[in-house]
Formats: C-alpha cells, sequence, structure tokens
C-alpha cells in the first residue's frame, strides 16, 4: 500500500496535535434532541407518507436523461410556492450555493458577502472569476465601505440566518441599499425556510422579496427533507442550466428524492402548529436562560439556534455529561468556528419538552 501523501498527512497531524479532528459520531435522537436541524420535527412525520414515484436512480444528469416531468412540475409548484417566476431544482444546499456564486458573477464583477457566510458559499466565491471582498459580520457600515471599491456587476450575498450565531440577518436595510445601487442582492434562505415568516416559508416573506434578485432554500432542515432550490427569474433558471457546472455535471436527484421533498413542502403548510410550537419552545428557552443568566450562554429569541460560548475543556465535559443525561448537542470547534469562539450549539425544536429544555440549561449552568 502506498504512503499516504507527505504535505496532506501534515495537515492531519496538526488537527490530531491541536486536539481539532473531526470524527463521525452517532446520536440517539429519539428523545433530547438539541442537535439536528429538523426544527420541525418533519422528518419524524413520515411514517404516513407512502411514496408513489419509484425509488430508481435518475440514469444520468438533467441534460442528458435524468430530467423528467415530474422533477419539472415540481419546480413549477416551488416557484409559485416561494412566490418566484421560476425554480431550479438542486441536489443540495451545498451545490446550490457553491455553483450560483462560482458561475454567475463574472471576471469584472464584484463579490460582497458576510464573513460569517456559510462555506458552500465560501467555496463557490473562491471558485469564481470575480473580485470579492468580505465584510464584517451583520455590518452596514462596513458593507458599504468595502463596496466603494466594487467594479462590474456587484454580487451582495447574505444568510437570513446565521448557521452557527443564530442571528439575522438586517434584510431591509440590504435591500434598501441593493435597489439603491442596482446591485444583485442573493439571500440563503437555508435556517430561515419552515422557521420565519408567517407562512414558514422564510425571512423573504416580510420584506419587498421582488427586489431580492435569487433566494436559496434548502430542504434538509425544517423541511426534514433533501435537496434544494435557487428561485429567481426565468433568466437566471436559463443562465444556470446553461452555465452552473454543479448542476450540469452531476446525476440528477430522482423522481423519490424530489417527491419527498415536494410532500414536506405540503405537509409543512397542512400543520402549521408545528411552527407555533417551536416558536413557543424558543421564547420558553429564552425567558428560562434570562432567570439563570448563565456566563456565555447567548440566546437567539426568534430562531431556533443557540449558543454556549465556553473553553474547549469545559465543552468537551459538558457534552459527554448531556449525553449521559439523554440529552443530545453538539460542541463546535475551530476550524468550524474561529479559535476562541467555540461553543455549544443548541437547536430548538417543535417537539422538545420544556423538561427537556429545563434540564439543558440546568446541565450547562452547573458547568460554568
Amino acid at each position: 500500500m502506498l504512503n499516504f501523501p507527505q504535505r496532506a498527512g501534515k495537515m492531519l497531524q496538526k488537527r490530531m496535535d491541536g486536539d481539532e479532528l473531526r470524527s463521525l459520531k452517532h446520536y440517539n435522537l429519539a428523545t433530547g434532541d438539541f442537535l439536528s436541524n429538523d426544527y420541525l420535527g418533519v422528518a419524524r412525520h413520515t411514517t404516513d407518507f407512502i411514496p408513489s414515484q419509484p425509488h430508481s436512480g435518475s440514469t444520468g444528469s438533467r441534460l442528458i436523461s435524468g430530467n423528467s416531468s415530474y422533477i419539472e412540475e415540481f419546480e413549477e409548484y416551488l416557484a409559485h410556492y416561494y412566490q418566484a417566476p421560476a425554480a431550479l431544482y438542486f441536489s443540495s444546499g451545498f451545490d446550490a450555493n457553491l455553483g450560483l456564486m462560482a458561475y454567475l458573477p463574472q471576471k469584472g464583477d464584484t463579490i460582497l458577502y458576510d464573513q460569517l457566510s456559510h462555506a458552500s458559499i465560501r467555496e463557490g466565491i473562491r471558485l469564481s472569476h470575480a473580485t470579492s471582498f468580505a465584510f464584517k459580520h451583520n455590518d452596514l457600515e462596513d458593507f458599504q465601505k468595502r463596496a466603494k471599491r466594487a467594479t462590474g456587476d456587484v454580487f451582495v450575498v447574505v444568510e437570513s440566518v446565521y448557521s452557527m450565531d443564530g442571528d439575522l440577518v438586517p434584510l431591509s436595510e440590504f435591500i434598501e441599499i441593493c435597489h439603491q445601487n442596482s446591485w444583485y442582492l442573493i439571500v440563503d434562505e437555508a435556517h430561515g425556510t419552515g422557521v420565519l415568516g408567517e407562512q414558514a416559508k422564510g425571512m423573504y416573506q416580510t420584506v419587498e422579496y421582488e427586489k431580492i434578485f435569487a433566494r436559496i432554500h434548502t430542504f434538509g432542515k425544517a423541511l426534514g427533507s433533501h435537496g434544494a432550490t435557487i428561485v429567481g427569474s426565468q433568466e437566471l433558471r436559463n443562465f444556470l442550466i446553461n452555465f452552473c457546472r454543479s448542476f450540469i455535471y452531476t446525476t440528477a436527484p430522482s423522481n423519490a428524492s424530489a417527491e419527498s421533498a415536494w410532500h414536506a413542502h405540503k405537509f409543512m403548510q397542512h400543520n402549521l402548529h408545528l411552527h407555533q410550537a417551536l416558536k413557543d419552545n424558543i421564547t420558553y428557552f429564552h425567558q428560562k436562560a434570562a432567570q439563570l443568566n448563565i456566563p456565555g450562554l447567548v440566546t437567539n429569541p426568534q430562531t431556533p439556534i443557540q449558543q454556549y460560548l465556553a473553553p474547549k475543556s469545559v465543552l468537551k465535559t459538558l457534552e459527554y455529561t448531556l449525553q449521559q443525561k439523554g440529552l443530545s448537542a453538539r460542541a463546535i470547534y475551530s476550524p468550524t468556528v474561529p479559535q476562541g469562539q467555540e461553543r455549544l450549539r443548541i437547536s430548538l425544536h417543535a417537539y422538545n419538552t420544556q423538561a427537556e429544555i429545563d434540564l439543558l440549561l440546568n446541565t450547562i449552568a452547573t458547568h460554568v
């Protein structure tokens, strides 16, 4: 057997030496789930779903043999559901973000993106030929300062809910600035879909969404399914079909995958009480945390994502203690988050009980 490549081996060893090596783990999410992104519990309500589409491979990319009338009907549904002229279905949110950012902005254009943008966005930007500038997180002043260096078509990328900090983007302000300057605003609704808005379709429902150039809605979080869609104009859809390599050169999702995601959308819309249950648990968590006043605990009263910042040694002990008590929550370390900002990432759900929330917070309080 060949020796492992030297440079790659050094990278791996550095992770091990810094106690930062990632590994795969098993978690029991049947009870005490503060870990998964299944915010509404849609993935738990699939026992009554009887698929009609065959569970067979799609046989090729959408441009070869993998297209179907069923998937095109699903895309028409998505466009209507998310109130856009057109939609394009992707295998994952990562593929959608990477492809949009890598191939839409051209050489001579500029991408302005929040420094806490998801890895899929950053990877797409890295592949793009456009110039790019990161601005301080949710800092409109720094954003406009960076924008002074912009040339060509300007693309501004934000997330409705940021996946690690759990806070909201000041979307109305970004819309106003981009509209005034004829810039192209792109909003990743990954953690907003199923959580924000009166109909739980995302933050775009609360603003002048017609002024947003493109939105990415993923199905693997609150929708408890898989895949993603980019919604926008018909021209955008045509462009992506012709130039987006993460769409063109990948095997198409099967009809069965599309049906599962379609069912998840319909289920969510017919069970908006789950959305209210999630909101109630977020409120309860916020109120209970305020009573305990735990140092390092940062709460977000509008989103499911909460965080407890603590040294790595404390987090490792805490994660183990929570598992012993039947609770699942994951400590997040560098390089996923910057050194010194390690945290326990807490995801709240519609199905968490108040007793579970109490146990979680009281356990954290004993580890301060």
